[in-house]
């Protein structure tokens, strides 16, 4: 064995800039611009390899001895030092990159293409409930689809459309971790659902008041509380609870609402305003509402901010009806459909819907606003009563550009 230990603490701090050994491979090198590191050199298989043991400024000479006397040990079983010290790196590593970890990391990469950075949609709902409690201290890199099929098997018959979620998100998280460097099988979760078989659960349609019946409701709801007047106006306007809700009166100009993106549901080809045309018997229902605005927002709750998402369903679940407040806007199309002959893209452009191909869509990009118009005036009048049943080619029609006050 070489001499050792030839350095003292003196002349390691007193040492001016060049190489120094302490014996049997370790080495000081002081640099020009006052740093300095340790080296060791060793030989494995005839070849020489020089290892970095750190910073003087970090390791002291003891320290860096202890360091130096591990690393021959591994180079005299044959090992290179170099690579042992990596391979350690990448199991310690491993260990820190969970599935709940890279799951996180996935989800604060995705936060701008989500709504409210995905905490209004609940990104991470259905990870964070049925997945990582069980698989969560999972090395990400060790997920396979045994481990997803056991997870998820309990909900995949029960609560499908969860599932569904979780698999998704499950499936950008192995690819964020793949994007990562990480050593994953991005088909895991594929491979999940052919052990799980075909969800046998049914999806159910949200209940709706028939289109006839949607006029006695509406007359119904005469009160004239905050509950009852967003509720007519989501009859009205054909739209979901959230823009109304969220409704303020800065939104709307003349007979226009314009419910800002970020109170639409998120859908591919749909992430911008949406603008609706106001009827004559909205507009009055805005007017009664008015009154009872507070901070901008046209349906405040008593105490702070807005209605809650179960104020209008609370009402309808009182008068024991199955249907929701969602429903009614399969009313409105199942009304467009039966009743009103209008073209099926106007009637899916009154509720937001993508209509088209891709390619259409790129060419087509009117919100057919105008023809909304006769349209919704001519839903206000069946809700209201007024509608004389007849059916009306509206794409046709001589009254479509007409102003709204003269629509039969």
């Amino acid at each position: 064995m070489p001499a050792q230990h030839k350095l003292t603490a003196a002349q390691v701090r007193n040492a001016k800039p060049g190489k120094y050994s302490d014996g049997a491979g370790l080495w000081l090198h002081k640099r020009k611009d006052g740093g300095a590191q340790w080296v060791l050199r060793v030989t494995v298989h005839g070849r020489r390899r020089e290892m970095g043991l750190g910073a003087l400024s970090e390791v002291s000479l003891k320290e860096a001895r202890d360091t130096a006397a591990q690393w021959r040990e591994v180079a005299r079983q044959g090992k290179d030092p170099i690579k042992e010290r990596e391979r350690f790196r990448r199991e310690a590593a491993r260990e820190d990159h969970t599935l709940a970890s890279v799951a996180v990391e996935a989800f604060e990469a995705r936060k701008a293409e989500l709504k409210g950075d995905g905490k209004a949609g609940r990104w991470f709902t259905p990870l964070e409930l049925h997945v990582l409690p069980k698989i969560g201290k999972v090395p990400v890199e060790d997920i396979d689809q045994r481990d997803i099929k056991n997870a998820l098997a309990p909900i995949w018959h029960s609560k499908a459309d969860t599932a569904r979620k979780a698999m998704n998100r499950l499936n950008i998280t192995l690819k964020h971790a793949a994007a990562m460097g990480l050593d994953v099988d991005v088909q895991a979760t594929e491979k999940a659902k052919a052990l799980l078989g075909r969800s046998r659960h049914e999806a159910k349609n949200i209940p709706a008041v028939p289109w006839q019946e949607v006029p006695a409701f509406y007359e119904s709801l005469s009160e004239g509380t905050v509950a009852h007047l967003a509720l007519r106006l989501l009859i009205l306007t054909g739209v979901r609870s959230k823009p109304i809700r969220f409704c303020r009166l800065d939104e709307i100009d003349g007979d226009v609402w314009t419910v800002p993106a970020e109170n639409m549901k998120s859908l591919k080809g749909h992430e911008e305003d949406f603008r609706v045309p106001l009827s004559q018997e909205a507009l009055a229902v805005i007017e009664q509402a008015q009154p009872f605005a507070r901070d901008g927002y046209l349906f405040a709750n008593v105490r702070k901010g807005v209605i809650s998402d179960a104020t209008m369903s609370a009402l309808m679940k009182r008068r024991g009806l199955d249907a929701r407040p969602h429903g009614f806007r399969s009313s409105f199309r199942t009304w467009c459909a039966e009743a009103a002959g209008v073209p099926d893209n106007v009637a899916e452009a009154a509720l937001a819907h993508v209509f088209g191909t891709k390619v259409s869509r790129a060419y087509n990009r009117t919100d057919l606003l105008e023809k909304r118009r006769p349209l919704m005036a001519r839903w206000a009048d069946h809700v209201t009563g007024k509608s004389t049943g007849e059916v009306v080619d509206l794409e046709n029609s001589a009254f479509l550009n007409q102003p709204l006050t003269k629509i039969p």
